[in-house]
């Protein structure tokens, strides 16, 4: 089973920003960003903090971690979600990993985050469908 790192939870619930740091000293940051246009929909936004990859928030760190870091991203989400039970909407994309993948279609990590996705929102409870390279969940 992947370790879970310790994450360091927003003392305002709804504040909804979330930091942990690996075994590999990489520095993430968990984010949700509530709509104008609907404050209890969010949208989850993670990417790495360190100096050393040049304000990259969203690079490949190869530090041989990717299954504790979405493990320990998706027990925040479930903080979050238990924490704030009104929010009936969550949307979150994945940036591309090189230049050769479309902008039109979902990219590998927004399959990979869909997939991982379904563990915490489950499908008789959420709907989930992809728009774009935009995976939209939202409570039936």
């Amino acid at each position: 089973m992947p370790k879970v790192f310790k994450y360091i939870a927003p003392s305002i619930p709804s504040a909804g920003v979330y930091f942990f740091t690996t075994d590999a000293d990489i520095l993430y940051e968990v984010r949700f960003g509530r709509k104008q246009s609907d404050i209890l929909s969010a949208n989850i936004v993670f990417g790495v903090l360190n100096d050393e990859f040049e304000g990259e928030e969203y690079v490949l760190t190869n530090k041989g971690e990717f299954y504790s870091v979405m493990m320990t991203i998706l027990e925040i989400i479930q903080d979050f979600k238990t924490k704030n039970i009104n929010v009936h909407h969550y949307e979150f994309s994945g940036e591309p990993t090189d230049n050769h993948e479309s902008d039109n279609g979902p990219t590998k990590r927004t399959k990979v985050y869909l997939k991982w996705a379904k563990r915490i929102f489950p499908e008789n409870e959420w709907k989930h469908k992809l728009e774009g390279n935009k995976v939209v969940i939202e409570r039936l």
